[in-house]
């Protein structure tokens, strides 16, 4: 097996923000000396650079840079408020020309490690919700334009009075195991040679198991037997919450859906640490260590798998 080191933090994580969801109608706490903003518009993220990158914005400092969409309290960092600033993308990017900002968007962030984990993890809650805010202007059920309301955290219709909440769409990401095996796949938006988890939503009235069993039989042919959970990722892509489980193939003869993936098969243990250290002879690989699919894989490899 190869070195892979300590264990990487997994990604957007370490939110540590009091959410403090009975001060959401506290209209002081914009006015605090200490309030923060991040400044997000559509898929990009301002930066401000320095001694190391910084997405934090005075408050009063964000609002000048560029009329706001929405704004939304994020919660407290001890008792600052954090805020997350809506920005359109085209103001966003005219914010590039200016030497002192680095706009980027919030997956090379990450993949690049350029700030500091609970920064990453904020930026997340902060882009999740700004896209269910750009999704949802109008009411569902009849239509009339929604207002916003509890600092960003409820829209309500005017008209039939329904109030609209923000919603996290619930992922299933799993590694089937056959002994000393495991079935990965590829997607065709995926970079070269990269390998990674099955995954899938979960349907209405489904359990996470049932979803876990479903996904991997339609995507590879593959029927699975007992699934354990792993671990849990937000993941703003655009706002989903991925759940990692590994599960006991009950079968090893895979047929793909190729409406669904490119391609699927097994790798033996030794390959998929190859992968995960990126030293594969053949370029092939496994997502970055900031994706829940890298630690799915890894503590299967490492043994921590019971299946």
């Amino acid at each position: 097996m190869h070195d892979l080191g300590p264990r990487p933090l997994l990604g957007y994580i370490s939110n540590h923000l009091d959410r403090a969801t009975e001060r959401r109608g506290d209209e002081s706490l914009a006015a605090l000396a200490e309030a923060g903003a991040y400044l997000i518009g559509g898929e990009l993220v301002v930066l401000r650079k320095g001694e190391v990158l910084n997405p934090l914005f005075p408050l009063a400092d964000a609002r000048a840079l560029a009329p706001a969409s929405e704004t939304v309290l994020l919660g407290l960092a001890d008792s600052a408020p954090r805020y997350g600033i809506s920005i359109d993308q085209s103001a966003a990017e005219a914010l590039k020309s200016r030497p002192e900002f680095l706009v980027i968007d919030l997956r090379s962030i990450a993949i690049q490690g350029l700030v500091a984990p609970e920064h990453a993890a904020a930026l997340a809650e902060a882009k999740a919700l700004m896209t269910w805010h750009a999704r949802h202007r109008f009411c569902s059920n009849c239509g009339t334009p929604t207002n916003v309301v509890d600092a960003g955290w409820r829209r309500d219709c005017p008209n039939c009075k329904v109030q609209h909440f923000p919603r996290t769409d619930p992922v299933v990401i799993m590694l089937a195991i056959d002994g000393d095996n495991c079935l990965l796949g590829r997607q065709r938006r995926f970079g070269a040679g990269m390998w990674s988890c099955l995954a899938g939503f979960v349907e209405p009235g489904e359990t996470i198991e049932q979803a876990v069993r479903r996904e991997t039989l339609e995507e590879a042919g593959i029927p699975c037997g007992a699934v354990t959970y792993f671990a849990s990722q937000p993941w703003p892509f655009p706002m989903s919450l991925m759940i990692g489980c590994h599960a006991q193939a009950l079968a090893n003869n895979i047929k793909v859906d190729h409406s669904e993936l490119e391609d699927a098969r097994w790798f033996p243990r030794e390959e998929a640490s190859a992968m995960l250290a990126r030293q594969h002879p053949d370029g092939l690989s496994t997502p970055p260590p900031f994706a829940i699919a890298y630690h799915i894989i890894r503590a299967w490899v490492e043994g921590d798998v019971a299946a």
